[in-house]
């Protein structure tokens, strides 16, 4: 994105914090203001003790020191506020982006994170946004107090030789144009190396989240490569951006130097054409103007760091979410849970083949369905589009007879509850997991839900029962104990429509049978489709529904497709023979 584009993009953000803009650009003005004052303040001192050494008195000399006294306490009450309650106002909007970023990421569908690292995200909404506390605080600032200077500057010593003055400021222009190129490759410099930092946080990430099968293949060595290589091409890209930097700081010493006009100076005292004092204010104000052009130079790499940084968090914003809302879309109460699907065709992409086609299907209330099939039939994606958590390409699916699409998002997910086989636990306490269904339900309702679950007990056991710290992922506890915390969170949640995905195949036989009997209480009175390889676990489905990639291969109950002797007897017949 261009810089102005940007920062247009960004300025909003300032709108809550004007205030408090206005009153720190005041101060910056203040500032600005004591500093041109100090080269007058020489000059008149100078021009006493050369030319009229009679008005150099002790009075003129004390009222001098008492007017650059108090200039300098305005000078520092002024800093102060700039340093403070400025920075703190670039950390409230560096807060308000990270909380929109955040919140959109919330809202964007899974296909996004199908195709997206979590690392690159963590790097987006950290270390991105760190940049824009300095650049929103002294962006404005930098720029508007070089702009007073550079006009007062030029107004002032206009008034004392004019052809010096544009002797003087004519180095200025050109100067610009050359900055200009190398802030142009900084910028580029910066953008490859924020995505640099974005792939080696993601590497990072999915190395020490599978530290233990790293270390059980004894593949260290292999992930120290793969950090290397990434590593060292962080090197790479950030050496490339230090030499741009060079090129810039190296011209910036140049110009400075031509801006000096001892030599010019000299030979204007020669034809009489300015004085000594003239001169000395002449130096004062040039290295006021260096010292200004330094500070935006320096300020330059963080303004090509907060440039990139906006441009990246307005990549993830400036995102649409692809599942939302529709138009129209109303609340849905009072849920029975019939379901029905008609003619449905679905992809995951266009690049993909299609994994649904044409597919019809009606799940009565209260009914208990279970999937079954090879893999690649599309069972987990037919769990996936009840909720939307998809759009499909044809057809159409609904819940009590309105479509999905008419649903509100937060209402439909609201009445359809979700046991997967691979359960995620959030970092906290067992309490708080399960409180999770429901959030700021009374203390009873959760002890209720772990009990309907079969969790109370073994809850109970734990060091500090239900305040005890699960650790990342729910580490600290067992496979079945995490399945039971999340039935227990679905209790909590109580939905009329209840997807069951694989909820007991990663378990050993007695946590299974442990959890089964949790999932019965769960399913009952409620709407259930459940996944399941296990076809022993299925057998008092309601009706089985047989998958295939050709679509809906055959369906009935356990003993009628026994009977049938088809695709489902087959598999039954392999499952129950291993």
């Amino acid at each position: 994105m261009k810089t102005t584009k940007l920062i247009k993009r960004f300025l909003p953000y300032y709108k809550p914090y004007v205030g408090i803009m206005i009153l720190d650009l005041f101060c910056a003005s203040l500032t600005t203001v004591c500093e041109l004052v100090l080269p007058m303040i020489v000059r008149e001192i100078t021009d006493r003790a050369t030319n009229e050494t009679v008005k150099l008195t002790v009075e003129f000399v004390l009222s001098i020191g008492a007017l650059y006294l108090v200039l300098r306490l305005i000078d520092t009450a002024a800093n102060y506020y700039m340093s403070t309650v400025g920075h703190i106002m670039g950390t409230k909007i560096e807060t308000d982006m990270r909380r929109d970023m955040f919140e959109h990421l919330q809202r964007l569908s899974f296909s996004f994170y199908d195709n997206t690292k979590v690392g690159s995200i963590m790097s987006r909404i950290s270390s991105d946004l760190f940049d824009v506390t300095e650049f929103a605080h002294h962006c404005p600032e930098e720029f508007f107090i070089t702009g007073i200077k550079i006009v007062a500057a030029f107004i002032i010593l206009c008034t004392i030789n004019v052809p010096l003055t544009l002797i003087i400021f004519a180095v200025i222009p050109p100067m610009i144009l050359v900055l200009r190129v190398f802030n142009r490759k900084m910028k580029t410099g910066f953008r490859e190396s924020r995505k640099q930092v974005a792939e080696l946080n993601s590497n990072v990430e999915d190395s020490l989240l599978g530290i233990r099968v790293v270390q059980s293949f004894a593949n260290e060595e292999i992930e120290n490569k793969k950090f290397a290589k990434g590593n060292n091409g962080f090197l790479k890209i950030k050496s490339k951006v230090y030499m741009y930097m060079g090129g810039f700081q190296s011209c910036t010493r140049f110009f400075d130097g031509l801006m000096y006009i001892v030599v010019v100076g000299a030979l204007f005292i020669i034809n009489k054409q300015i004085n000594t004092a003239d001169l000395m204010a002449y130096l004062l104000f040039v290295s006021t103007l260096l010292t200004s052009i330094r500070r935006i130079v320096e300020f330059a790499e963080q303004f090509q760091r907060g440039m990139t940084g906006i441009e990246r968090f307005a990549e993830i914003v400036d995102r649409v979410p692809d599942i939302k809302d529709e138009a129209g879309a109303v609340d849905i109460t009072d849920v029975k849970g019939k379901v029905e699907f008609k003619d449905v065709t679905f992809r995951y992409s266009e690049e993909n083949e299609e994994v649904l086609n044409h597919i019809n299907l009606s799940i009565n209330k209260g009914e208990n369905i279970a999937l079954v099939g090879p893999s690649g039939g599309g069972k987990t994606t037919i769990c996936s589009l009840i909720p939307r958590f998809y759009d499909i390409e044809s057809g159409s699916i609904s819940v009590d007879g309105v479509d999905v699409r008419n649903i509100t998002l937060s209402s439909l997910r609201g009445n359809i509850g979700i046991v997967q086989q691979d359960v995620y636990l959030f970092s906290g306490s067992v309490y708080q997991n399960i409180e999770y269904g429901c959030p700021g339900v009374a203390p009873e309702q959760v002890y209720e839900a772990a009990r309907l679950a079969g969790a109370d007990e073994f809850i109970k056991n734990l060091p500090d029962g239900y305040d005890t710290y699960v650790g990342e992922r729910g580490v600290k506890l067992s496979g079945g104990q995490k399945q039971r915390i999340s039935i227990a969170r679905v209790f909590l949640k109580n939905p009329p429509i209840l997807i069951l995905d694989e909820a007991t195949s990663a378990l050993d036989n007695e946590s299974e049978y442990l959890v089964q009997k949790s999932l019965e209480k769960l399913a009952k009175g409620r709407t259930t489709l459940t996944i399941a390889h296990r076809l022993t676990t299925i057998k008092n489905a309601d009706r089985i529904i047989v998958l295939t990639k050709e679509g809906i291969a055959e369906q009935g109950s356990h003993k009628e497709l026994l009977e049938n002797g088809g695709l489902y007897s087959q598999l039954y017949c392999s499952y129950t023979q291993i």
